[in-house]
């Protein structure tokens, strides 16, 4: 049997880079699945290559409905709801974010809102739907080895740091919190991954040097999307049941080199 067999699963960012990756890895192993993202076209594309296991909802997950929404149609398509991946979230450095004495308000405010805020919204409408429904369920969520990593040559942008730290602070301390409902929260903390958000790297020279030491696994170079599909399918499924509060860095080899 599939390990994804029967569940339906909400993908909040699903429709690029990280996130539409697992989409795909979720459907291939029997799941029906909610993708959300920002553009139309793309919700639309996504629907068109995966087909009738997947729905999808074009909506900002910055707005507080948005991840409700997802849910709801998640149910009232497919019939139930058992685990939420929340990958949203990009680069504030177009903003202002950037090292402390260079990082603007307005830099702060975007990149918390939109790597955080936007989690928190999605996190609680997944509690909330699990504890409606009394049902155990899963919540995974992305986080970064920036937020215990720091790269201070290449990869400065503080309030993106902050905010992939307190992801992790959220996850544990929910997974505290909700343990006695069965309900589990974890993170995949991935290091350099080629996706649109990581363009700027993707193209520079000398941080392409810089990956080969610091991301030294598999000849030293920088991660694709389906590195982390295994990983989330694990978290997504039952064999995952006695697994909460865990903070799993898929990097290539970043956070011991």
């Amino acid at each position: 049997m599939s390990k994804l067999s029967g569940k339906v699963l909400v993908v909040i960012g699903g429709t690029s880079g990280l996130g539409l990756s697992a989409a795909k890895a979720f459907v291939r192993e029997g799941a029906r699945v909610v993708v959300v993202g920002r553009s139309a076209a793309k919700v639309h594309a996504v629907e068109r290559e995966l087909g009738s296991a997947v729905v999808g909802l074009a909506a900002d997950a910055m707005q507080p409905e948005t991840s409700a929404r997802a849910i709801a149609l998640a149910v009232e398509k497919f019939g139930g709801f058992h685990g939420l991946y929340h990958v949203a979230g990009g680069s504030g450095r177009r903003q202002g974010d950037g090292p402390l004495h260079e990082l603007t308000d307005e830099g702060w405010q975007f990149t918390l809102n939109e790597n955080l805020t936007s989690l928190l919204y999605s996190n609680r409408a997944a509690i909330r739907q699990f504890l409606a429904q009394r049902t155990g369920g899963t919540v995974l969520n992305m986080g970064s080895v920036l937020g215990w990593s720091p790269s201070p040559q290449f990869f400065a942008t503080h309030a993106y740091a902050t905010a992939k730290a307190g992801i992790i602070g959220l996850t544990q301390t929910a997974a505290a919190h909700y343990a006695k409902d069965n309900l589990r929260f974890n993170v995949l903390a991935p290091a350099l991954v080629a996706t649109p958000m990581s363009e700027r790297a993707q193209t520079d020279a000398a941080i392409l040097d810089f990956i080969r030491t610091k991301q030294p696994l598999d000849g030293g170079r920088i991660g694709q999307p389906e590195d982390l599909d295994a990983a989330a399918v694990f978290f997504m499924s039952d064999d995952s049941k006695f697994v909460t509060g865990q903070v799993l860095a898929v990097d290539g080899g970043w956070c011991v080199s």
